[in-house]
């Protein structure tokens, strides 16, 4: 119970508001993002470092998720608005702003989850 209270139901809902990509869907990407030919990544070890944390927080119930995962949340919830309308409609933009939002599992073309 006690790791229930890690999150509150604003940050929990909101956070998979923004983050509009599954899991899957986001796993691939981090292991598309650092695919090329000279990078040598493990499939697993692709990716951001937040990037696996978000993924580690979609494959978590709520109930499991704890105060670093809620700081992870909460630090994803505030970059995507520091760089998405409030409305989170689907938008274009830069290919590298896409892809940095991706990373964080924001796809801008997509509309919220």
């Amino acid at each position: 119970m006690a790791a229930q209270a890690a999150v509150d139901d604003e940050l929990w809902d909101e956070f998979h508001r923004v983050v509009n990509m599954t899991s899957r869907e986001l796993a691939d990407w981090l292991r598309t993002r650092d695919a090329g030919p000279e990078t040598e990544t493990l499939p697993d070890q692709a990716g951001t470092p937040t990037g696996h944390d978000v993924l580690s927080i979609l494959r978590k119930r709520r109930s499991d998720v704890d105060t670093h995962d809620a700081e992870v949340m909460q630090k994803v919830v505030d970059r995507v608005h520091a760089q998405r309308r409030d409305d989170l409609e689907p938008t274009g933009g830069e290919d590298h702003w896409r892809r940095r939002l991706m990373s964080l599992g924001h796809d801008p073309l997509k509309p919220p989850s």
